[in-house]
């Protein structure tokens, strides 16, 4: 089954810096920004980031697990987010850019719980790590000048991730 593709969703701040960190590696197939949860059908950019719509941003990621295991896609989310921070990641603020995992069955549900664990057990943070663990949902792809963001616009890219403190944050946590 090596060819079999299975998804994967998470937030973690802006859906900017959550493409790149996925986006090099074999057995990654593709990544999209969108918005999952929410009361609003196919939200626009403007609408998610008012907080009011009640969505998140998200990476979809679509992998093949016989090359790139859900277990080693958990390790790396957990290193490109603030697990302790309810209101946000780094410079973006509010519910819309939460830290969330987002589960399409029972056994993503449950290694997701098990990599939650060994994350708290580790005394890695001195503050509780209370990402959600939640059902996915509908997924709305964001508008296309959000996807691939890091490539198209380089630039912007750089100079928004250098001002978030999120490579901050990961080199005082990880490495």
């Amino acid at each position: 089954m090596k060819n079999e593709l299975h998804k994967a969703t998470f937030a973690g701040g802006c859906f900017w810096c959550m493409v790149k960190p996925f986006a090099e590696y074999d057995g990654i197939e593709s990544i999209k920004s969108g918005y999952m949860g929410g009361t609003v059908e196919n939200p626009t950019y403007d609408q998610v980031k008012t907080g009011e719509t009640g969505h998140t941003e998200v990476v979809e990621i679509i992998f093949q697990p016989a090359v790139f295991p859900y277990e080693k896609l958990l390790e790396l989310y957990w290193q490109q987010v603030d697990p302790t921070d309810d209101d946000g990641q780094f410079q973006d603020r509010g519910s819309n850019y939460r830290a969330m995992i987002f589960y399409h069955n029972d056994e993503q549900k449950i290694l997701a719980e098990q990599s939650k664990k060994v994350l708290i057990d580790s005394g890695r943070f001195t503050k509780p790590v209370i990402t959600p663990i939640i059902p996915a949902e509908i997924f709305y792809i964001a508008e296309e000048y959000h996807q691939d963001f890091y490539k198209k616009n380089s630039n912007e890219y750089e100079a928004d991730r250098a001002q978030s403190g999120r490579d901050e944050f990961i080199q005082d946590h990880w490495k």
